[in-house]
């Protein structure tokens, strides 16, 4: 999280809307062998947890069985920010980006909770696509049973929020633009739009 108060908000939607239209995160936890982090799907429950499966061999995975303590992050649209998109080039570059870790305590899941958030999380990507979308049924019970032996389902109760929306903000309304500007002239349109709009 980003010291500056500046790239803070309390919006939970909008920390609710990263989860959900990102879908992806990495979880961080000590262990007896050290940090470990694994990167994983991630469905937010709207009540204040965050689910996630991991394959049943990942390092993680027996420590988190455990009821243990971790930190899972978010990473949103970043990019570099060049001053040479400023009128004043007598500065120094930096980076903007949107990013959240969400702090908790993990528990396993059951069987039928890890089901639900299968076909929650295929209902939900398969939906982003065009076409028919691919369904669950479609795979054999051997091929479904078999994911099931491979990977163990996790909730994470979310005890703290914290989020980092570094988009100039620091800026006058000139150069924001600009730099919104130079951000989508690179291919950055995603980042781009959210300075003009969040940071506005």
């Amino acid at each position: 999280m980003h010291p500056n108060p500046l790239y803070r908000t309390d919006d939970r939607a909008l920390m609710e809307s990263l989860v959900e239209e990102i879908g992806f995160g990495m979880v961080f936890a000590q262990t007896l062998d050290g940090p470990r982090v694994a990167h994983t799907p991630l469905i937010s429950t709207g009540d204040g947890a965050v689910q996630f499966h991991l394959a049943r061999g990942n390092a993680l995975s027996r420590h988190l069985a455990a009821g243990a303590a971790a930190l899972i992050v978010v990473n949103g649209p970043d990019a570099y920010v060049s001053p040479r998109w400023y009128a004043n080039r007598d500065t120094v570059p930096t980076w903007d980006y949107v990013a959240l870790e969400l702090e908790g305590r993990v528990r396993r899941m059951a069987d039928e909770g890890l089901e639900a958030f299968l076909h929650a999380a295929i209902e939900k990507h398969e939906g982003r696509l065009e076409g028919t979308p691919w369904r669950a049924e479609e795979s054999s019970a051997k091929v479904w049973s078999g994911l099931f032996r491979g990977i163990v389902g996790f909730e994470m109760e979310v005890l703290a929020w914290r989020p980092t929306l570094k988009l100039s903000q620091n800026k006058t309304p000139e150069e924001r633009s600009a730099i919104a500007a130079g951000l989508e002239a690179a291919g950055h349109a995603a980042l781009a739009h959210l300075v003009r709009n969040i940071a506005a």
